[in-house]
């Protein structure tokens, strides 16, 4: 959910949007490169676990495969060794060879031991998911990736959706809890944001989130979360991080919100957000105690004058 979104898509300008006649809507453009023929590429598409639908391509190499950051096949599951497995591609040939995971590899079911050939149709089994060998062509990649964005990102930002951010957030938790490493939490709320609606209609709050969203993702590290969970509100996930390294954070974001202007047909229009931020504790037994202090963080971050940052 998800590691930070990329920001791929074009900036949405105002002659985008004459007269706001409705939200801008986060779509894919045709670049230049689509025009050339591309070779198709093995790659593991998972077909069950949290990571579902998502395309992971396997570049010639090696790639590793667990929970750990650096893993090019990133999959946050208990079940999951940091190094569980690593996947060799070389002139065609797909291998996997487990790296000692305490829960082991299987390919159609079959412990694997050392190294062993991975086919098209293959199946691999790493914790709770279940990753299928395929070779795509650029078409058939597109299609699962739209797939996977329509499903989990929000239409408007492209950010994380609700429901997927929730989820995502669920499982990081699971993790820090299990592993007994730090994990932070912003709820962010734009600033009397129903006054942008009623004075210059939901056309400009839409282009307004829509340019906070591409502002957020600027301050993000790649293993961050970022999603849209209510009109105006956001949440952000940020694993191996505790307060001291969420202030920081909380801080840019402030500063990137309100530094520039956002251009409306009226003139620049400044905003600026208040966030709630919260660590987790020894007495967080579930992700919703940790949401809930950061929630009423966020409460006392409005209630004393917006545009700033209160730790739960």
């Amino acid at each position: 959910m998800t590691r930070k979104p990329s920001p791929k898509q074009p900036p949405v300008t105002m002659e985008t949007l004459p007269g706001f006649p409705e939200a801008p809507t986060v779509v894919r453009t045709k670049v230049e490169s689509d025009d050339q023929p591309a070779p198709a590429e093995w790659a593991l598409v998972a077909y069950a676990g949290a990571a579902l639908g998502r395309v992971f391509p396997l570049i010639g190499g090696q790639v590793l495969v667990g929970r750990a950051p650096d893993a090019g096949v990133a999959l946050l599951d208990g079940e999951v060794s940091r190094h569980h497995a690593r996947i060799l591609v070389e002139e065609g040939r797909v291998q996997v060879e487990d790296l000692g995971s305490t829960n082991g590899t299987r390919v159609n079911g079959e412990l694997v031991r050392g190294r062993a050939d991975l086919h098209a149709g293959d199946r691999l089994a790493i914790g709770g998911h279940v990753l299928k060998l395929v070779y795509l062509d650029p078409l058939e990649r597109a299609f699962h990736e739209t797939l996977l964005d329509l499903s989990t990102k929000d239409p408007l930002t492209g950010l994380a959706n609700r429901g997927s951010s929730l989820a995502e957030f669920q499982n990081r938790f699971g993790l820090s809890l299990r592993y007994g490493r730090p994990i932070s939490v912003v709820v962010c709320d734009l600033d009397h944001f129903k006054r942008v609606n009623d004075t210059y209609g939901h056309g400009a709050g839409d282009f307004v989130l829509h340019a906070f969203g591409e502002r957020l993702l600027a301050t993000l590290r790649e293993a961050d979360l970022a999603g849209r969970i209510g009109g105006e509100e956001f949440l952000m996930v940020l694993p191996e991080t505790d307060l001291t390294g969420a202030r920081p954070f909380a801080e840019r974001l402030l500063k990137a919100i309100a530094a520039t202007p956002i251009p409306l047909p009226s003139g620049g229009l400044s905003i600026t957000c208040s966030l709630g931020i919260a660590e987790r504790t020894a007495a967080d037994l579930e992700a919703g105690q940790l949401l809930a202090r950061a929630d009423a963080a966020l409460y006392r971050a409005k209630s004393g004058g917006r545009n700033q940052f209160c730790e739960g």
